[in-house]
């Protein structure tokens, strides 16, 4: 009995490598033109559907990164000439200014003060629409509205909010005998202001994201953890948190990329329209900000560029330390 070495058939129907079987009237050898199309289909295929993608990110994405670090490595002027190579002067320059690092403190701080209270009340809002409520859709638009309001009319409305003179939040505290707040001049009075806007803008889209992921949740499960004596919070505990925490690690990634980069909330609340400052002493200047000012008043490309890496490599830590947190609190709720 003679075995051949081609045209071996799998019990899927395919060869034993995978590929399609040689035909019968082709002696085991070459292939028609038709399976190797159909070869060439099944193994190439995939690579041409998911290739857009990646042309366009290297064309929108990749092509800017790098050549914002090219463009770090020069003192480049847009008003002078010719840019000169200085190597990596701008990023000695950038850890000793000291403006960078109050605008670096100034993000840290709005992105801590909005990105925990706002995935916290996300959270919230999707165990609330998941209840069994009536008019279930109008509150779900309602979440969504504050995430399609211009930006303009969410600036002059915060702006007035909390205004110092007649703002709404001054009067309702004076209330309560607490004296006015300069939320402008006041550094972490600002950025709680700011983070406030921050946090009514974005909570409303985080929460229809894990809603929805909370709502693909086999019902059975609850069904099978209440039949086993589990009441409500034990089954939010051990089912439904557990269950939602791919769609958590991109809630929080997102949130911290876009909480770091914070730029058109604080330069619509400066009171000077405009202003790429933060304020009359930077007290609520992002480094986004700080970076468009290098940029584009001062016309300093490079050390723009070199803020936008620097920008970038602590987005990348930050990313990764709250991947590390989610990642580490799921697997101690799925452990319990």
């Amino acid at each position: 009995m003679t075995v051949g070495t081609s045209g071996s058939t799998g019990s899927d129907g395919t060869g034993a490598d995978g590929d399609p079987p040689a035909s019968p009237g082709d002696g085991g050898g070459r292939r028609s033109l038709r399976e190797r199309l159909n070869h060439w289909d099944v193994r190439y295929s995939p690579y041409l559907y998911i290739a857009p993608f990646f042309v366009i990110f290297a064309i929108v994405g990749l092509f800017p990164l790098l050549y914002t670090s090219y463009v770090s490595l020069f003192d480049w002027s847009l008003v002078a000439e010719d840019p000169v190579f200085i190597g990596l002067d701008n990023y000695v320059a950038l850890m000793g200014d000291a403006r960078f690092w109050q605008a670096m403190v100034n993000t840290i701080s709005i992105f801590i003060l909005s990105t925990a209270p706002q995935l916290a009340m996300a959270l919230l809002f999707a165990v609330l629409l998941d209840a069994h409520l009536r008019a279930r859709t109008i509150f779900r638009v309602g979440l969504l509205l504050p995430y399609v309001a211009s930006l303009v009319a969410l600036g002059i409305i915060f702006g007035n909010l909390f205004n110092h003179d007649y703002g709404l939040i001054n009067g309702v505290l004076g209330l309560f005998g607490i004296d006015p707040i300069n939320w402008h001049a006041n550094r972490f009075a600002s950025h709680v202001a700011i983070a406030s806007m921050v946090n009514w803008r974005w909570t409303g889209y985080n929460a229809l994201i894990i809603l929805a992921a909370m709502q693909a949740i086999p019902r059975d499960l609850y069904e099978a953890a209440t039949v086993d004596g589990a009441g409500r919070w034990r089954r939010f505990i051990s089912v439904t948190l557990p269950m939602l925490r791919p769609t958590m690690f991109f809630v929080v990634i997102t949130a911290t990329v876009g909480g770091l980069q914070i730029f058109t909330e604080p330069k619509l609340f400066a009171q000077v329209p405009g202003s790429n400052n933060g304020g009359s002493t930077g007290q609520f200047q992002t480094v986004t900000l700080y970076m468009y000012q290098q940029g584009f008043e001062n016309f300093d490309l490079g050390y723009a560029s070199a803020t936008a890496w620097v920008l970038f490599l602590v987005i990348v830590i930050f990313a990764l330390i709250n991947f590390w947190l989610t990642r580490r609190i799921s697997s101690t709720e799925d452990s319990r």
